[in-house]
């Protein structure tokens, strides 16, 4: 919004040129949406406890510990994120870009629908929610529909192709096979996001890696002089996203402080799913669906390892982890939660590293 009513008068008033860098609007966004975040976070978390009662319903079947230690702690911490990254975006995203809308759109769309979920569990007292066939098909409406969108505002000849890291100009051109492909992604991220977020601060450190990853990302291939340089795939208007990111960044620091063990609020699958689904999102956009996979390779091992347990017990009656997702079996071999928490963060910064450096090595 700032961009869109001071950049023009920077001719005028040239203190006002800083608006128009990106650089300059995302670290506003980062410092926004980590005041908005931590100043609205006792508030809100009051107002979740007065709401919740008995707070999330803890799996019967998950580790013991849980039911001691988590039992009564309030759930929807997500919407503490949406508020500051929503203030982030809108204040400090040139609002003109379709780009950002769709990214946008999907990030509430999902957290509407994880919120719908949170809250059953909330007010049934049952830890499933919204049915999963009901909430995959909802997912998979709202990712279409942006997906759908952001091809027709991309170039014709980056809008349907998906681009192969380690390699200069290669790109596969899918046509409308992308469409599915697509989706998929937004869809799978927005998932393996929300298996992720299983312990404190499990999932919001790594979100936020990748976020920072993809705020480089954004704006490299933004940026026709350095794509040019590096071999990458130019995306007019992509850098935009960089705003978007440095915003998410800011409300996951904020609400890190209120979900660091012990964790004051849990952020629920209406943050886990929109999160989840923000990143998917982006990667289409910028064309780095396949460098998602790497910067995210927690999250795709945490999910693999829920699909290797249930098709292994389903298939053979025997179960290949002592507990899934991933986290969970490293908890039923007797790893205190903050190590494993911590040992995982590390395992994200070296899959984002790796993920920037097919930046260069192509």
């Amino acid at each position: 919004m700032l961009f869109n009513l001071l950049a023009p008068l920077a001719d005028q008033f040239p203190v006002f040129n800083v608006f128009r860098y990106l650089t300059f609007r995302t670290g506003a966004a980062v410092l926004t949406a980590l005041l908005v975040t931590f100043l609205a976070g006792p508030h809100v978390i009051a107002w979740l406890k007065r709401r919740q009662g008995k707070g999330q319903p803890i799996r019967t079947d998950g580790p013991k510990s849980h039911i001691i230690n988590k039992q009564g702690t309030p759930t929807m911490g997500g919407f503490l994120i949406l508020l500051g990254l929503s203030v982030g975006v809108l204040l400090w995203s040139d609002l003109s870009s379709g780009y950002v809308w769709a990214v946008f759109l999907v990030t509430l769309g999902f957290g509407l629908i994880g919120f719908a979920d949170d809250y059953l569990k909330v007010t049934k007292t049952n830890p499933k929610g919204v049915p999963g066939k009901l909430k995959l098909l909802l997912e998979i409406a709202v990712a279409l529909g942006a997906v759908l969108w952001i091809v027709s505002l991309t170039e014709p000849h980056h809008a349907t192709a998906l681009a192969l890291p380690f390699f200069k100009d290669l790109l596969l051109q899918l046509g409308w096979f992308f469409i599915p492909l697509a989706v998929f992604v937004v869809v799978g991220a927005g998932n393996a996001v929300n298996l992720t977020d299983g312990l404190d601060g499990l999932a919001i450190v790594p979100v936020m890696i990748a976020a920072a990853t993809f705020a480089l990302i954004a704006y490299l291939v933004g940026n026709a002089i350095f794509a040019d340089y590096l071999r990458i795939h130019n995306v007019p208007g992509a850098g935009e996203l960089a705003v978007f990111c440095g915003a998410l960044i800011g409300a996951g620091l904020g609400f890190l402080w209120y979900n660091a063990p012990p964790a004051m609020v849990f952020m629920g699958d209406t943050g886990s799913l929109a999160l989840g689904g923000a990143l998917g999102t982006i990667s289409v956009v910028i064309k780095h669906e396949i460098v998602l996979a790497i910067v995210g390779g927690l999250f795709v091992l945490e999910t693999l390892s829920v699909i290797v347990q249930v098709a292994s017990f389903k298939l053979t009656g025997r179960r290949v982890f002592r507990m899934a997702p991933l986290h969970h079996h490293f908890e039923q071999k007797g790893w205190a939660e903050p190590t494993i928490v911590i040992r995982f963060w590390i395992i994200a910064v070296i899959l984002a590293l790796f993920g920037l450096a097919t930046l260069k090595l192509r």
